[in-house]
């Protein structure tokens, strides 16, 4: 496997964006879902990156920076590992490898958002086995009960 960085004009990139797009809207409310699509994934403060095994997509997953009270920070968007290669480690590759980049950047913090649901459950155990701890809303999110946050320091200072 090897993670590079995502081109968003990659078709396959482009499909599983959709597919993304089309899961997270299908697991609650609209106004309780923050997924992004593709046009507003492409933003210069947002470093995208997608797993590839050859020719075969994997999974997705990117880094949105902002600056809070604390310093630079980062929130982890559009984590989405193909079906078929589910259960396979890609997601906590991915995750990984976001950590290492958000550390590089500098980050002092790295947050995200999901779904509170049954169907999140996994993800939620994913990111606690690599120090995701809950967290408040951050940013300019609200407390919602579809929504999860959690949160990880990164010992950087920011």
């Amino acid at each position: 496997m090897q993670i590079r960085r995502g081109d968003f004009a990659d078709p396959h990139i482009i499909e599983l964006l959709r597919v993304h797009f089309q899961t997270m809207r299908s697991t609650g409310p609209a106004e309780s879902c923050h997924v992004m699509d593709l046009t507003e994934l492409q933003r210069p403060d947002l470093e995208f990156w997608a797993a590839w095994d050859g020719d075969a997509l994997l999974g997705v997953g990117g880094i949105l920076q902002f600056s809070s009270t604390s310093g630079l920070e980062g929130e982890i968007k559009s984590m989405h590992t193909t079906a078929s290669a589910r259960g396979r480690g890609i997601g906590a590759a991915m995750l990984l490898h976001l950590i290492d980049r958000a550390k590089q950047q500098g980050l002092g913090r790295l947050s995200l958002e999901t779904g509170a649901g049954e169907f999140f459950h996994p993800a939620h155990a994913l990111y606690r086995r690599h120090g995701f701890v809950l967290c408040p809303p951050f940013g300019s999110y609200r407390d919602d009960p579809n929504s999860v946050f959690m949160t990880k320091s990164l010992g950087v200072a920011g």
